[in-house]
């Protein structure tokens, strides 16, 4: 069967449509599958099913051992960062010291060679002399100035004598961040939530080996393609519809009737790992163009989208 010439004339000086389609050029795009996804019941940081889950005030779920481990770990680094930069200002402090009193002994050296520069030398062998040849107060230091430079003089040649760039330590802030949101975040801002599971009558319906969780309102099993709203005054988890339709007029929770307003209603963060988003685009853009004269292709990172 023939076929057309187009696609198959590789003579030419530059790259075809068809030669750039088969070689992979341009952006490739992938449809993300239940795989990509973070599930609804997973701790953004071990990504494992939650233990004793806490949420923030922007929706994102931890397992309460991984969150505490976390903000522990951020406190000691903020410690660290804390005195390394007390000790650089304590360090400036010493040397802007230093520099004052080396200025003032240049001062007083410099007076003291305008008024006692031109005493003559002392014939006396009784007189005490020092062995620079001077008398008395006109002998204040030893060593000169250019001899001290000369033997604290930097080589950028020589490894010994390279001088130090100096490494400026900002002062670090002392608020604990979010994880996954990067917001500030403390400890007493978490509060706990409770899934509600499948009955037994409901798992020999559906036959799951794994945990599932239903809505306690309209009895809905929870999924990733399902809204989630937390009450941060109890921790109760509803469906979206249900929040809309009943806690935000009725502001009270439907499991422990404990009254709740709107503002403690929290959306609960859905999916989203480090290589994928959660919405309504599920898909993966990635773009390859050739490399000059080699025919090899150069990758970028992957985008969300």
């Amino acid at each position: 069967m023939p076929q057309r010439h187009s696609k198959n004339n590789n003579d030419l000086a530059f790259f075809t449509y068809e030669e750039k389609r088969k070689l992979g050029y341009g952006t490739q795009r992938e449809r993300l599958g239940k795989d990509s996804i973070k599930p609804f019941d997973a701790c953004c940081l071990c990504l494992k099913p939650l233990v004793d889950p806490l949420c923030c005030q922007k929706g994102h779920v931890f397992c309460k051992e991984c969150i505490l481990e976390c903000l522990l770990a951020q406190k000691k680094d903020i410690k660290r960062k804390l005195a390394a930069h007390a000790a650089q200002q304590k360090q400036e402090k010493e040397e802007e010291e230093e520099k004052l009193m080396l200025q003032k002994a240049r001062e007083l050296d410099a007076f003291d060679q305008q008024n006692h520069g031109a005493v003559p030398q002392y014939s006396d062998r009784s007189q005490v002399r020092d062995k620079n040849g001077f008398h008395g107060a006109n002998s204040v230091k030893v060593t000169s100035y250019e001899e001290e430079a000369l033997r604290n003089m930097k080589a950028f040649w020589l490894p010994s004598a390279t001088p130090d760039a100096p490494v400026k330590v900002e002062a670090p802030s002392t608020d604990t961040i979010c994880p996954e949101g990067k917001e500030k975040l403390k400890l007493k801002s978490l509060f706990p939530i409770y899934f509600t599971e499948e009955s037994n009558e409901q798992k020999n319906k559906s036959k799951a080996l794994e945990i599932s969780y239903i809505c306690p309102s309209c009895k809905v099993t929870l999924t990733n393609t399902l809204s989630l709203v937390a009450v941060s005054t109890c921790g109760h988890v509803f469906c979206k519809k249900c929040s809309d339709k009943f806690l935000a007029a009725d502001k009270v929770c439907l499991v422990c009737n404990k009254g709740c307003k709107e503002r403690n209603l929290v959306c609960l963060a859905k999916g989203g790992t480090g290589f994928a988003g959660h919405g309504n685009h599920l898909e993966a853009t990635e773009f390859k163009h050739l490399g000059s004269g080699t025919g090899l292709g150069l990758w970028k990172p992957a985008t969300k989208s």
